[in-house]
């Protein structure tokens, strides 16, 4: 399967020069260390919108939010969701600089990828971009 053929157009629906109509909104993760999460998805680059005792929202390009909630403990492990930069290569020189210790760089047939570990111990994967020809 070529991972472009996910531009074909089964909706009959004009496609060229158009975002899709619908994105994720929201996705969250489970932390024991709510502020020092807060600064390393801030040190990532993304946005802060609103911070409260028991909640930190953060913004993704394209309007996602990030949730994140403070929790007395937490199941460590790989968090639900990815994180997609544009360029891998310069993203892990970037924050290695940074001393966020990335992980080697993956090679894969889809996309090269890293892990970050964030203040509470949760794993990120960090993944390279693959859209296609038309926005997003």
């Amino acid at each position: 399967m070529n991972i472009n053929e996910h531009d074909n157009n089964t909706t009959n629906k004009p496609v060229d020069n158009q975002r899709p109509p619908i994105w994720v909104g929201h996705i969250e993760m489970e932390t024991n260390k709510l502020e020092a999460s807060k600064q390393f998805m801030l040190t990532l680059g993304m946005r802060l919108v609103l911070a409260g005792d028991e909640v930190v929202v953060l913004e993704l390009r394209g309007g996602t939010h990030l949730v994140l909630l403070q929790r007395e403990t937490i199941t460590l492990g790989e968090v639900s969701f990815d994180l997609m930069v544009e360029d891998i290569n310069e993203s892990h020189k970037t924050f290695a600089d940074m001393n966020l210790s990335p992980s080697e760089i993956s090679r894969g047939n889809i996309h090269d990828s890293f892990m970050l570990a964030e203040p509470a111990g949760q794993m990120i994967k960090i993944n390279s971009s693959h859209v296609g020809q038309y926005p997003v």
